[in-house]
């Protein structure tokens, strides 16, 4: 796959001929100053979104037009995924004299694209942000921004600039196969149904490839929306094994939920690994905690951001594809069979 290099960014003059007006107008609606019509003013506005031009907040006199800040765009502050991945980006910037600024998108194209369009216009000297889908308006200013973006906890899709993180496809795969590997055949799920989680979804659709190389079919699913947690998941353990008694195997979408479901079974008696096995997605520290070890797999969360962060800062050569893909970590823990060998 061939990903382009970020082009030179735009300027007044580049929306000035896409809209067909003088610079000086243009100038005057983005600032959002002066007389001028609603017709005019829409068509600047159209012309800079499809564009990606973003406007330059920063003093003029600036001789490098950039400022020591890079952005970093991530989904949500609450999961315990996303700490890790910020303590990697300022583990690697500490001694470059750039400076990270968080944004939130809370999951919504929308919002990433309010919180880059804000970043942007400071003219930061790089963008991590995570995952590969976004807006067309989002990839447009992105790709515009002359300055290193770096897409980060997913590798199956088509990048911008750089991607470092893991395969989901891939990690749901070997999931399926260490689980067929130690007899479990009535499996279920239980995951989230947010429509913008991209990541999990691929992991499910891994797993459900990986079942299928061996024959095996998801027996059941429980979905749910929302943010995680250990409630939530003896509640959605509870709901599914009412309503499939003979699952031997609930595989989640990620380790809070698992970490609550392995509690539920915990409370209710289940014989783990032998009656039913269990397992999560992310290796959080969580898991220390829990009085039986939960299967689980590594997504590599700190080394992908200092990977990232070391790639803005100019520490690491940009690999020829474009790709740094780490690769997922199996951790057997307690909850699923020992596979003899």
């Amino acid at each position: 796959m061939t990903i382009p290099r970020p082009r030179r960014p735009l300027t007044l003059r580049d929306v000035s001929e896409a809209s067909g007006v003088s610079e000086m107008t243009v100038s005057r609606v983005l600032r959002n100053r002066g007389d001028v019509s609603a017709a005019t003013r829409e068509k600047v506005l159209t012309a800079a979104k499809t564009l990606g031009y973003v406007p330059n907040k920063i003093a003029g006199g600036l001789a490098s037009q950039r400022v020591n800040l890079v952005a970093v765009v991530i989904p949500s502050l609450s999961n315990l995924v996303f700490p890790d991945v910020l303590s990697g980006v300022s583990a690697e910037l500490d001694d470059t004299g750039l400076q990270p600024v968080i944004g939130v998108t809370h999951y919504s194209p929308a919002r990433e694209e309010m919180v880059l369009y804000d970043m942007l216009s400071w003219r930061p000297s790089g963008v991590i942000l995570a995952g590969v889908e976004h807006s067309n308006a989002s990839r447009a200013m992105l790709a515009n921004a002359g300055i290193p973006v770096v897409e980060i906890m997913d590798t199956d899709g088509e990048g911008i600039d750089t991607l470092v993180g893991i395969s989901h496809m891939r990690a749901g795969r070997e999931m399926a196969a260490r689980i067929v590997a130690a007899g479990y055949r009535r499996i279920g799920f239980v995951g989230t149904h947010m429509p913008e989680d991209h990541r999990a979804r691929k992991r499910l659709v891994g797993f459900e490839e990986g079942l299928a190389e061996s024959g095996v079919q998801l027996e059941a699913r429980e979905y749910y929306q929302g943010g995680s947690s250990l409630l939530k998941g003896r509640e959605l353990t509870e709901r599914i094994l009412t309503r499939a008694p003979d699952l031997d195997f609930l595989y989640y979408s990620n380790d809070m939920i698992g970490a609550g479901g392995l509690l539920y079974c915990l409370d209710r008696g289940y014989d783990i690994p032998n009656r039913i096995g269990l397992a999560g997605f992310n290796g959080v520290d969580l898991l220390d905690g829990l009085p039986v070890r939960l299967t689980t797999t590594d997504a590599r969360r700190v080394d992908i951001g200092r990977r990232a962060a070391r790639l803005v800062a100019g520490k690491d050569a940009t690999p020829e594809d474009r790709i740094i893909a780490l690769t997922p970590t199996f951790m057997p823990g307690d909850t699923i069979r020992a596979v003899s060998s």
